[in-house]
């Protein structure tokens, strides 16, 4: 016949200490959660996508315009719109990424602090990105908008190629800006796996 201690089981737990289960969870890092939270994260978010993209388009045409130029062959009219003068605006989103993130800390309500590791890593790489693209990036991509417009416009005939001096200076400078948005995508690439990661 059962006994009672048999009926109320053999394993026995120990009784929870009031207020134990509030410490525990005090203890895990609570996500912030709002509307307003969401967006300034999705701008910050779409910050950095846009970055990304800007910086891995400009590596791309600089490399195309540096092969063009080294072989002498006439410069083709995307070429032409692309690196046509004017301030590169898209490329200046970046800025919103330090923006928006200090907007989220604020926003955190204590879950993100700016002494933080990976916040004071992801300030750090940032402060390389901006001196990369205001001192090597966007120069170079300036003086390639002169070069590329004195080669010639299609509206005074049809694509030439730029003079032999003309030439060495776009090879030059389109390797250099290749090098600098090359540089500038993978400061952004481990920035935003830190971002992600959190450790």
């Amino acid at each position: 016949m059962p006994t009672p201690a048999s009926r109320r089981g053999a394993v026995t737990r120990p009784p929870a200490w009031p207020g134990t289960a509030k410490e525990n969870r005090s203890g895990m890092h609570n996500q912030p959660s709002g509307a307003a939270f969401d967006v300034v994260l999705l701008l910050h978010v779409a910050c950095v996508v846009v970055g990304i993209v800007t910086v891995a388009t400009a590596a791309a045409t600089a490399r195309r315009l540096g092969r063009l130029a080294h072989t002498a062959a006439p410069i083709s009219e995307p070429l032409r719109r692309y690196f046509r003068p004017g301030v590169n605006w898209a490329g200046r989103t970046i800025y919103g990424i330090p923006v928006f993130g200090f907007a989220l800390v604020g926003m955190s309500q204590g879950a993100y602090a700016l002494t933080d590791a990976w916040v004071l890593s992801g300030l750090v790489l940032f402060v390389a990105l901006t001196l990369l693209a205001e001192c090597v990036l966007w120069p170079a991509e300036r003086r390639l908008q002169h070069s590329v417009a004195a080669a010639g416009t299609p509206a005074a005939g049809p694509a030439i190629a730029p003079p032999p001096a003309s030439s060495d200076a776009i090879t030059a400078d389109a390797a250099r800006m290749e090098r600098a948005a090359s540089g500038a995508l993978v400061l952004l690439a481990v920035a935003t796996v830190l971002m992600i990661a959190q450790p």
